[in-house]
């Protein structure tokens, strides 16, 4: 099992410091997400001032772009960091896409996705052979690529793609083209292993591939203080209010509980939300332990089930090193 960590509200000066800390200090990967920030530009300083460890998008947005324009970055970041680059891709829901990114929402997702991930393999094909760009599907038509648009070969071709989800469809779709799928942090074990494993399974029995070679990474919601119980209560009710991540509460019975949070965050109540998260709901989609005793829980929480975690809190430069690299000794030691 693999520890890595998530990019932390940072400065961009201080974006070296931290990547070389927490190589340091033992994480073996560095996530940036898409969120407040673009997510594929602090990967480039990362690459730069680090050496070894890997280091990827959880998640960039597939439909706000297009795959010529993920295909060359991705290129470029495989080139900068010696192979160390996993493209990370989701979805998102409608709202975001149409609202917030102004682009249109797929009649069905998981094929819309798949035509994308197969046009970006396109480009990175056609560049490192040389062969001519003809990738015809029902959204893409790509056929023009001249030697002055094409960046040509590279020494680390072969970049893994993670898919991320919730529900079983883009499950199965990781599980049939991907290497890798980012879970969700509003998951349990229940649902990792009832619904995610053999939604992955699935998949790569479709492409006669063995799932034992897609990594499951799960982002997992860590407590140990108060500060960060009140993190995971307010996260967790707030994923749980929005309708595309209604099944994980419906496989524990909860749906009602999900309804009713749904009802608070139109009406703004926030904090009511988080107060609305019992202890019962809490451990079931949160590790929660002492300081001490975290790195043991997640190596029993996700062994035979992840291959890669990353806690809910990030790693912060200089911040409570001895708890993290405690907690990266213990996890790999067991």
């Amino acid at each position: 099992m693999k520890i890595d960590t998530g990019y932390p509200p940072i400065e961009w000066d201080q974006v070296p410091d931290f990547a070389r800390e927490a190589e340091a200090i033992g994480f073996d990967g560095i996530w940036t997400s898409e969120t407040q920030h673009d997510p594929f530009l602090p990967l480039a300083l990362i690459a730069e001032h680090s050496e070894e460890i890997s280091l990827g998008t959880a998640v960039a947005i597939a439909f706000a772009r297009s795959p010529a324009t993920v295909a060359y970055t991705a290129w470029d970041l495989a080139r900068l960091s010696h192979g160390r680059f996993i493209l990370g891709l989701g979805t998102q829901v409608k709202p975001h896409i149409v609202r917030r990114f102004g682009m249109l929402w797929p009649e069905s997702p998981v094929n819309h996705l798949r035509e994308f991930v197969a046009a970006v393999r396109a480009f990175w094909a056609a560049w490192q052979t040389g062969e001519k760009l003809d990738f015809r599907t029902d959204h893409y038509k790509l056929t023009l690529m001249t030697p002055f648009f094409d960046p040509g070969p590279i020494d680390y071709p072969e970049i893994p793609i993670y898919l991320a989800g919730v529900n079983p469809g883009l499950c199965r779709l990781a599980g049939e083209v991907a290497q890798g799928f980012h879970a969700h942090p509003l998951h349990s074990v229940k649902y990792l292993e009832q619904v995610i494993c053999p939604a992955l399974a699935k998949g790569a029995s479709k492409s006669k591939r063995n799932p034992e070679d897609i990594d499951l990474t799960v982002s997992s919601f860590v407590v140990t203080d108060q500060n960060e119980e009140l993190l995971a209560r307010s996260q967790i009710a707030f994923y749980a209010s929005t309708p595309s991540y209604r099944p994980v509460f419906q496989l524990h019975g909860w749906d009602q509980l999900a309804e009713e949070l749904s009802h608070m965050a139109r009406r703004g109540e926030w904090m009511e939300m988080a107060a609305a998260i019992n202890d019962e709901v809490l451990e079931t989609f949160a590790v929660v332990a002492a300081p001490n005793d975290l790195g043991e829980a997640v190596a029993t929480r996700y062994a035979g089930l992840a291959q890669r975690v990353i806690p809910y809190t990030p790693y912060l430069p200089g911040m409570n090193d001895p708890f993290w690299g405690g907690l990266i000794k213990e996890i790999k030691s067991r």
